[in-house]
């Protein structure tokens, strides 16, 4: 038997035996993979070879979201995790979230993808209530994040586009060893001197430094 002839075999007898191979595994990777009881997902990004990630807003502390007078989990199909966490009305607002996860070495940034207004279909189109939106305009919302390891990062944004999602850019971190790192993350506006309401709260997402910047994203100062 030649060596290719042999190399093909064991190749074969590997796959019998349930283990996947090279290609398999890096199809793997490239989709979506869920964990943490589905409320988190992450998969590679074929250019750069890093790491993408998706936080449920139910894997997020959201102040005051177990009484309906002020936020509700509602379905949509807008959101990959099918439900998005809605805002009626408050004074205090406050989401925060952490991830622990062994990053490849590389530079990462993170967004809260977020939409004033509540989305909805009648008849097949889609139609944008904004009867809640109210108070964003007085003053901007704070994001922050800091990883276990001291970096920090802090910005300002005004939240100012009903009926859009948008993915707003709370602050990069690099990873220099693929070790575990843990990054904490949050946006707030407590400003009590007003309400606020009117806002979907998807999901936070981890993506490659300068991947897809495109029409969604929004910088903040």
């Amino acid at each position: 038997m030649d060596k290719a002839s042999a190399e093909s075999e064991s190749l074969s007898e590997s796959d019998s035996k349930g283990v996947l191979t090279k290609k398999e595994i890096y199809a793997q990777l490239c989709r979506r993979n869920p964990f943490d009881g589905g409320t988190k997902e992450f998969w590679m990004e074929k250019r750069s070879g890093g790491i993408c990630m998706s936080i449920s807003s139910k894997a997020l502390a959201i102040t005051g979201i177990d009484d309906r007078r002020y936020w509700n989990y509602i379905p949509t199909e807008e959101s990959r995790f099918h439900t998005v966490a809605y805002l009626q009305q408050v004074w205090w607002l406050e989401v925060a979230g952490e991830i622990d996860f062994c990053f490849p070495p590389g530079s990462y940034s993170l967004y809260f993808r977020l939409h004033l207004g509540r989305a909805s279909k009648r008849l097949g189109r889609r139609i944008c209530t904004l009867d809640h939106v109210h108070g964003w305009d007085a003053k901007p919302v704070k994001f922050q994040l800091r990883t276990s390891d001291g970096q920090h990062s802090v910005s300002e944004c005004h939240l100012d586009e009903p009926g859009v999602w948008n993915r707003y850019h709370v602050g990069d971190f690099v990873v220099e060893k693929s070790n575990v790192l843990i990054v904490k993350f949050s946006m707030t506006q407590i400003d009590c001197t007003h309400t606020k309401g009117g806002l979907c709260v998807d999901s936070v997402l981890i993506y490659p430094k300068g991947f897809r910047q495109d029409k969604g994203f929004r910088s903040c100062v």
